[in-house]
Parts: C-alpha cells; sequence; structure tokens
C-alpha cells in the first residue's frame, strides 16, 4: 500500500509540494534547491501572489506550529491574519504563555 502524501513548502518561492512522508530526511525545493518546510497533510496553501497568508504562514511555521490531523480531523484553529498573530502575540506576552500556543488556541482569554 502506498503511503499518505503529505505537505512541503517553500517559503521564499511561495510553493507547496505534496510528497510522500519517508522519514525525517531533508528535502530541497525543485525551484531554488533551499530546504523544504514538513507542514503536515492538513495544510491548505494560499495562493502565491497572496504575500500577506504567506507572512503569515512564515511567522506559523517558525513559531514551530504545524499543519497536521489530530484526533477530530482538522489541524484546529490557525491564524490567517497578521492581525490574528499580533493580537495572540501580545496575549501571549501578557499572560506568559509560550507564544506557539497561544497561536493554536481557539480562543483568547
Amino acid at each position: 500500500m502506498a503511503h499518505a502524501k503529505t505537505s512541503y513548502v517553500c517559503l521564499p518561492c511561495r510553493a507547496s509540494y505534496k510528497q510522500p512522508y519517508h522519514g525525517d530526511h531533508d528535502r530541497l525545493c525543485p525551484r531554488c534547491a533551499e530546504p523544504l518546510i514538513h507542514v503536515g497533510s492538513a495544510f491548505a496553501p494560499p495562493r502565491r501572489r497572496d504575500t500577506a497568508a504567506w507572512r503569515t504562514l512564515s511567522v506559523l511555521l517558525n513559531a514551530g506550529v504545524r499543519f497536521h490531523k489530530n484526533c477530530c480531523g482538522g489541524p484546529g484553529h490557525r491564524p490567517r491574519t497578521l492581525g490574528e498573530v499580533r493580537e495572540r502575540a501580545a496575549c501571549a506576552r501578557r499572560t506568559g504563555e509560550p507564544f506557539a500556543r497561544a497561536l493554536v488556541r481557539q480562543e483568547l482569554p
């Protein structure tokens, strides 16, 4: 049986690739040869020309947030705009909660 495919992203090229997951070996972007980031099987990429969405995605990925399916189906809540990211960053500073956890929280306190 074939392995299920999962998504990999190249932030400089703003490109997403679905490939089989065969462990933690590095994969390179076919366009620029930079390392791809494994983002998970529940990832839906923004359009290439939507630079604001790619900036938001970059913040999420650099914070360690990924898009893996959980037991209930999808990856859960993920901020879609830089405004949401700023709001959650302020909440994390105010409460002392780790930034990555504040980003994926369903509701803010």
